[in-house]
């Protein structure tokens, strides 16, 4: 399933781009994140709990960073794996693009489940998927805001 968005941030662009890489503000910022490492240069090991549907599971994932250019892009890349909920896995482009003291910030991702995720169907699935960008980018957009 794919999903995209667009948000508008009220910080400069290069401001952004250290907080997109910044793994303490990723922590805060991420529903459901328990803990997040970087573990060499461009990748991240992840803790995070979530609940889709009926479907409650705690994931661990391995992140990475890919096609970064500074400041203005990267690729995301993660697989995570729920024990008996299954897995999950995706990837999404982010660009980022001045708009005077402000900074458009647009994704394009695919995500891909497995195990009993996939038994609970996409529509919930890409429903959950949606609400968890939108939580993040209003945590990191509140997170920038009052840094």
């Amino acid at each position: 399933m794919d999903i995209s968005g667009e948000f508008t941030i009220p910080a400069p662009r290069e401001r952004v781009w250290v907080a997109l890489n910044d793994p303490q503000v990723l922590k805060r910022c991420i529903p459901g994140c328990d803990e997040l490492e970087q573990t060499a240069a461009g990748q991240f090991e992840a803790k995070m709990s979530t609940k889709i549907g009926p479907v409650k599971a705690r994931f661990d994932t391995a992140i990475e960073l890919t096609n970064v250019n500074p400041p203005a892009s990267y690729t995301i890349s993660g697989q995570g794996k729920g024990g008996p909920a299954g897995f999950g896995k995706g990837s999404a482009d982010v660009t980022l693009e001045d708009q005077g003291e402000q900074t458009i910030l647009r994704y394009t991702a695919a995500l891909q489940v497995g195990g009993k995720l996939a038994q609970i169907g996409s529509r919930l699935v890409g429903g959950t998927a949606r609400k968890i960008a939108n939580d993040f980018f209003s945590k990191f957009t509140e997170e920038l805001t009052q840094g």
